[in-house]
């Protein structure tokens, strides 16, 4: 059902109005998380896209209206509305704006009540503290600790905290201390619509080196099966004859059958079996 906003307020109008006017500009229309970007990152990230996206930040009721306007399958995107959404629109695919915008992330320190992006590994070995109440605090935090040739110590490496698990208040303190900085802040993106597609992260999240390097070991594995099958294809037809050829020419030299092609290689391969026989037998 369609939604409208004959009932908002002028301004709201407004802001529903522009998305609807940036979704005919660009070719692709999305949703990034601003959640805990500090404003003097945020202008950081409009400056590093310039020319290449642009960004939106409403409220959430506002973008969702204007989906609902726009309708059809861009509508499909309300579903990803959560925390802080902006919308963001380019003419980019949705795997390039994806690594655009995990360029902009930076690593800052954690605060109480975050999850863990990845797993949290303090590693063992001297720090710079001297020996005082920061010992008890990294125990406290379950990093094993001690007093070693007047320095503190991590005894093991250990695992603070697993991916996906909530920072105590006790932890983020020492990572803070530690200079640990786990989080990445800069704009998620929730879900890029482009070409009557929704993507979401985990299918824009590509490993280029990785997937290049897998697709060259499929093309050889295609080209040496093609080869070895005798199976012809515009790429492989000069190496499937080449071998053919070698091979042939190989079996009638084997089989001593005389071709006028092959008849000066059994010749030479006869006289060089003469030639080691004739040292065996002095």
């Amino acid at each position: 059902m369609a939604v409208y906003t004959h009932h908002l307020p002028a301004w709201k109008k407004d802001e529903v109005a522009a998305i609807k006017k940036h979704a005919k500009e660009y070719s692709l229309i999305g949703l990034v998380d601003m959640y805990g970007i500090p404003a003097q990152q945020v202008q950081q990230i409009r400056r590093n896209l310039r020319g290449k996206a642009v960004i939106k930040v409403t409220r959430n009721t506002l973008i969702e209206h204007a989906l609902g306007e726009i309708g059809g399958d861009t509508k499909g995107l309300t579903r990803f509305i959560s925390g802080h959404s902006a919308v963001i629109f380019s003419n980019d695919n949705p795997f390039k704006l994806y690594k655009q915008l995990e360029k902009t992330k930076t690593k800052m320190a954690a605060k109480a009540g975050e999850t863990a992006p990845e797993d949290i590994v303090i590693e063992k070995g001297p720090t710079s503290f001297k020996p005082g109440p920061i010992v008890g605090e990294l125990q406290q935090a379950g990093i094993p600790a001690a007093i070693e040739g007047g320095k503190v110590k991590i005894r093991e490496t250990k695992t603070v905290v697993k991916k996906g698990a909530v920072i105590s208040a006790k932890l983020a303190d020492v990572l803070v201390k530690l200079d640990i900085k786990p989080m990445d802040v800069g704009l998620a993106l929730q879900a890029a619509f482009h070409d009557g597609t929704i993507y979401e992260p985990s299918v824009l999240s590509v490993d280029e080196t990785k997937l290049l390097a897998q697709l060259q070991l499929a093309g050889m594995q295609a080209f040496n099966l093609s080869v070895n099958a005798a199976i012809p294809t515009r790429e492989t037809m000069v190496p499937i004859l080449t071998k053919a050829v070698r091979d042939a020419r190989g079996l009638a030299i084997e089989a001593a059958i005389y071709e006028k092609d092959v008849v000066d290689a059994i010749i030479g391969k006869a006289q060089r079996e003469s030639q080691v026989l004739k040292t065996l037998v002095k």
